[in-house]
């Protein structure tokens, strides 16, 4: 509960459920939010954690249910930069998951405010990941699919400057996720999956035009090595609340994040690893 994770922390929980309001009203309204929360004294991941759980409580109270998570800060680098310890993450919800048909979608965001679109690995998970410090091909073996996806990044905060509480208090910035088509993980796949998914590009263009070619090392050397500390980080911070069977993670951009706005066609297309092209019209 939002009470146990702030217990040590200097925000009183009236405070974080304030601040929780502020954020859902700003998501809701299309407003932005002109002073993020870290500028606040006593504002850190575990204040952040605990808005977000708020935030969470009060969609599914509307009834929009959980239906995985996204990750953020699936580098390394940066986390020396922002002195964190592992990556990040934030819920995402029945009614922001999109599936494309045939690899064809189009989506329609309002109350937008300013928009950036992530090509990312996505997996369906068959059972929990609970241990720390899986590897690649482990992780692999709790995955029942995975897919290429599109996610788009709506940021509240000016000129898109932000702290990693930030992030996760504002529903990790996320706005939409486009889940391509599903393809099985068989364990007679797993070992290929562990060599292809460090090792394949993907190409990004945007109205017919090459915008951008990334790499799965670029989601924290490999989309499953990225899934696998994503387990182990939420095991260790909120025991009780495994990544589990049936949940989708969005692993984390495999290029920068590009600005995007309604009328945009965007495609990506993989070389070295047995997806098919996804494409995507913003409306």
């Amino acid at each position: 509960m939002p009470d146990e994770i702030v217990k040590n922390g200097s925000l009183r929980s009236q405070q974080i459920q304030a601040l929780a309001k502020e954020l859902l009203v700003a998501c809701e309204t299309g407003q932005m939010v002109q002073a993020p929360p870290s500028s606040r004294p006593g504002f850190d991941l575990d204040a952040a954690y605990a808005v977000e759980g708020i935030l969470k409580q009060s969609r599914e109270a509307g009834g929009h249910l959980s239906v995985g998570r996204k990750v953020g800060y699936a580098n390394k680098a940066v986390w020396r930069v922002f002195k964190l310890e592992t990556l990040v993450w934030a819920h995402m919800y029945n009614h922001t998951v999109h599936y494309a048909e045939n690899n064809l979608a189009t989506l329609v965001l309002a109350r937008a405010r300013s928009l950036k679109i992530e090509p990312e690995i996505v997996f369906g998970l068959k059972q929990s990941i609970t241990a720390p410090a899986l590897d690649a091909a482990a992780a692999l073996a709790c995955v029942d699919w995975l897919a290429l996806g599109f996610e788009i990044i709506d940021c509240p905060y000016p000129e898109w400057k932000f702290q990693p509480a930030d992030f996760v208090a504002s529903f990790g910035l996320h706005a939409a996720l486009v889940v391509g088509e599903k393809v099985p993980v068989t364990p007679d796949s797993i070992p290929n999956l562990v060599d292809e998914l460090p090792r394949f590009t993907v190409r990004m263009s945007k109205n017919g035009e090459f915008v951008e070619e990334g790499s799965g090392r670029n989601s924290l050397r490999s989309p499953a090595l990225c899934l696998a500390e994503l387990g182990g980080a939420i095991a260790q911070r909120f025991p009780n609340e495994p990544l589990s069977a049936g949940e989708l993670v969005s692993s984390g951009t495999l290029t920068a994040g590009h600005e995007t706005a309604s009328r945009d066609r965007w495609s990506a297309e993989v070389a070295g690893l047995a997806l098919p092209p996804l494409t995507l019209h913003l409306q």
